[in-house]
């Protein structure tokens, strides 16, 4: 042991240049060359502290133990290299962030040092540390623990140097991310990634995920709905209109261009109603911001906004968002609280089903705001499912409950959103190119705790609660949702670092210095040329040599084990090649067609708190919300018999449907029904991890192999024990 006089090491600050002059990238490249097998370092990136004969914990669905291996602390990441042997499965498939044993910087949410002989200390960078710690405990945002475990002799200054530089690279992390952070390291593709990357999606031969980033991807899409009377507009191909909205966007083919620049203005930023979906039976699904409090109803222009949002149809139903769902700090309050709860379940052997932890889950309202996002969802489907009309969701902003809503409508009523080509293709629409602002929701360089509100990892939670009740519907499992969202929080990929379309173009052509940009597609990069400084020598290359990918480059984080978890064996698509729409359901005649109503003729509803209010105005708005302007408005509901009829007298048919076909999915909201996440949430407690794999046919499956893998590993040791 150290004496009390040595209790604190000098840590290594990062030099001007740390690529080739840092002596810890030297030692790795030596390492390197003795050793296939290093962990491998981006470009920006240089490992600070290592410390080797660490043990990590092994989760009790890998049996009990630890696995051997050296922690890494860099300047991005805690990385953790096992000691595997040549003839192990994954000892050509680590790569950079593995899901296992990587955790970013920005994604620790507590850091505690633990030590046999005095109280576990929780670690900040201007700690002080007076004992050699014997375990690292680190407590990840997305709930994830993982435990280190340091050598009992002969490494204490390394395990106290690495314990103190992960401490304070985390709040260096945090308060240099916007100078040489996680949004100017670009991620180098390795060839080893790319090749299986390529492999893999020849084996697969699947639909590839639309990023809605290029006018063909939008045409594509439109195409599929197989929708008549829209058309894609480039009309804020260059921002122009609107920095948060995509670059193309879905319009009514009769809108002219300049026709349309004139109804911006009468939105709250700039964010103008387009479609978003399309029901086979005819129904439009709409999303835009609230009406700009400044809008005169008197303009002529008004005109152009009323067309917009009948969009050819005879009904217009505005879905009050806000009214039914949690606003996004009351998201954020919920969320910490479910994050402190696991966190103390995690350090106790509380069981889950003990009266307090089950009155401590209910004070977070986490599942009552699933349950409230589950039952909006499936209103707004019924409208949408019960005849011809023009849904729009309406949002202050449309930059978050609208992303959630519009994504659960479709999940419900569009089969091809349930394969896994279809929901990424999903989010990139509906949340990537929408301008979902995952930047400062997830708060992913931790820069603004005020605006952090995770509303996509809600939207996740009700998709894993409808796998739950519809499990033969879906491609994909939990184990795939656990990875998205777990993937939510690593700062290193395109989808999740930026707010917009716009704001991650801007940031990827400055992205790196002396280069060349060829602007096609809409100024997509396709041909750069980088001058890199190696050993002194300038060096010209002349194809692309790093890049940032997106989150569904899942050969960079994943092995092919864990991919092959991502499918639903089970999954039974009843779609067959007799079905008309190209959206996964069947069309009724003239389904596709818009109605031709005549002007002057039309009915404007109020969707909220669950009944049709009857407008007598076609703009009754007042600060963005819904009311007529002037005098006070009388409500004129719809009757007893047509509001039953509507909401809930059609819905006993058209749950039939689902049912038989499973092409609208109704889930239920009731209390029972609406789960806790375990498998996610609960992660960090071991003992609540068992059997729990196996609580679904996929997860099933997954035991069978664990199981069968750990027979044959019994065998080999038998045979040559013999």
């Amino acid at each position: 042991m150290l004496s009390m006089s040595k209790n604190s090491f000098k840590i290594k600050q990062p030099s001007q240049d740390p690529g080739p002059q840092s002596p810890k990238s030297s030692n790795m490249t030596s390492k390197r060359n003795q050793n296939d097998y290093a962990l491998q370092c981006i470009p920006g990136e240089y490992i600070q502290e290592e410390a080797a004969r660490v043990r990590k914990s092994l989760s009790s669905r890998d049996g009990d133990g630890y696995i051997p291996g050296t922690l890494y602390c860099t300047n991005l990441r805690v990385a953790f290299l096992p000691d595997l042997s040549p003839d192990s499965e994954d000892y050509s498939c680590h790569s950079f962030m593995h899901s296992d044993y990587d955790v970013a910087l920005s994604c620790i949410g507590r850091l505690v040092a633990v030590n046999s002989f005095t109280k576990a200390k929780v670690l900040t960078s201007t700690s002080t540390l007076k004992f050699i710690p014997e375990e690292l405990v680190v407590y990840c945002r997305d709930f994830r623990v993982l435990h280190f475990h340091f050598h009992e002799s002969g490494l204490e200054p390394q395990a106290f140097r690495v314990t103190m530089a992960i401490a304070q690279a985390q709040e260096s992390s945090s308060r240099d991310a916007g100078a040489s952070g996680c949004e100017n390291v670009a991620l180098k593709n390795l060839e080893n990634s790319r090749l299986r990357r390529e492999e893999e999606e020849e084996a697969e031969e699947e639909s590839p995920t639309l990023l809605f980033e290029t006018l063909s991807d939008w045409e594509k899409e439109l195409k599929r709905l197989g929708v008549a009377g829209w058309r894609v507009s480039p009309v804020n191909e260059r921002f122009d209109m609107s920095t948060s909205l995509p670059k193309y966007l879905w319009v009514p083919s009769q809108f002219l261009d300049n026709e349309l620049k004139r109804t911006f203005v009468h939105f709250n930023e700039r964010r103008i109603p387009r479609l978003c979906w399309h029901h086979p039976a005819g129904s439009s699904l709409l999303r835009s911001a609230s009406f700009h409090p400044d809008s005169d109803p008197e303009k002529e222009d008004m005109r152009s906004v009323e067309r917009l949002m009948l969009a050819g149809h005879s009904q217009c139903v505005v879905v009050d968002v806000t009214s039914d769902l949690p606003s996004p700090p009351e998201i954020q309050q919920s969320y910490s609280r479910l994050w402190m709860l696991s966190l103390c379940l995690a350090d106790s052997s509380v069981a889950p089903s003990d009266e307090k932890w089950l009155s401590s889950l209910e004070g977070t309202r986490w599942l009552d705001h699933v349950r409230a996002c589950l039952k909006k969802a499936s209103e707004v489907s019924l409208l949408l499912a019960e005849r011809s009309r023009s849904v729009v969701l309406q949002e202050s902003d449309d930059r978050d409950l609208n992303c959630l809503l519009a994504s659960l409508v479709q999940v419900l009523s569009d089969p091809h959103t349930r394969t896994i080509s279809g929901f990424q293709s999903l989010i990139q629409k509906e949340w990537v190119a929408a301008g979902h602002p995952f930047l400062q929701r997830l708060n992913l360089l931790q820069r603004n705790d005020r605006d952090e509100s995770p509303v996509f990892l809600l939207f996740l939670d009700c998709i894993w609660q409808l796998l739950q009740q519809f499990p033969k519907s879906f491609e994909f499992t939990d184990a795939y949702l656990v990875a998205l969202h777990d993937s939510s929080y690593v700062p290193f990929s395109s989808t999740f670092l930026f707010n917009c379309q716009w704001e991650r173009g801007r940031k990827n052509q400055n992205r790196f210095r002396n280069q060349l940009y060829t602007p096609m597609n809409g100024w997509r990069e396709t041909v750069c040329m980088e001058i890199l400084q190696k050993g002194g020598y300038l060096v010209k290359e002349a194809e692309p040599t790093a890049y940032l990918p997106t989150i569904w480059d899942w050969a960079l984080r994943y092995s092919p084990r864990q991919r092959a978890q991502f499918r639903n064996p089970w999954f039974c698509n009843k779609i067959t090649s007799s079905g008309e729409a190209l959206n996964g359901n069947f069309l009724p005649p003239n389904g596709s067609k818009m109605d031709n109503t005549p002007s002057g003729k039309w009915a404007l509803y109020l969707f909220s708190k669950g009944s049709l209010t009857l407008q007598s105005h076609f703009f009754p708005w007042k600060n963005g919300s819904l009311s007529k302007k002037g005098s006070r408005r009388t409500l004129l509901p719809e009757g007893p018999g047509e509001q039953e009829r509507s909401l809930r007298g059609n819905s006993l048919s058209v749950r039939l449907l689902g049912c038989d076909d499973e092409l609208l999915l109704l889930p239920s909201h009731a209390g029972p029904s609406v789960r806790l996440w375990k498998r996610c949430y609960l992660r960090g407690n071991p003992d609540i991890q068992v059997g729990l794999f196996a609580s679904t046919i996929a997860g099933l499956m997954e035991e069978l192999d664990l199981l069968e893998e750990q027979l044959l590993a019994s065998k080999k040791k038998l045979q040559h024990s013999c």
